[in-house]
């Protein structure tokens, strides 16, 4: 399995950024689960969107309102569309998958990392 993250940028406050993650050999049926994480110098690797095989998403407090977490099937690419952005949005981002369908927000609950992408938000 790989994941290959693409999509960062630095915008200014305000200004929207889409992170993809490209998933080769991951597969997308039974139960399954792929999230954005990210890590701000310093900090702890947090749990920011998931998406698992019930459809069903979730965000932390965070960004609800401004991020979307979205599942190009036919891609195999998983999408964070990012509006709204704030300085402390600034991070790397990191793209995981699971091979169940928990959907939670826990970096020990994902198997598979990719290598990360660059977020920075100025003001």
């Amino acid at each position: 399995v790989q994941l290959v993250e693409s999509g960062g940028d630095s915008v200014q406050s305000g200004g929207s950024l889409r992170l993809s993650c490209k998933t080769s050999g991951y597969v997308y049926s039974g139960g399954w689960s792929v999230a954005w994480f990210r890590q701000a110098p310093g900090k702890e690797r947090e749990g920011v969107a998931t998406i698992s095989n019930d459809g069903s998403t979730s965000y932390m407090d965070a960004v609800k309102g401004r991020f979307t977490i979205s599942l190009d099937i036919a891609a195999t690419t998983v999408h964070l569309q990012m509006n709204s952005l704030k300085p402390e949005d600034t991070a790397m981002y990191y793209c995981a998958a699971a091979t169940h369908g928990n959907g939670w927000l826990l970096p020990d609950d994902y198997h598979y990392w990719g290598q990360g992408t660059q977020v920075t938000v100025s003001l």
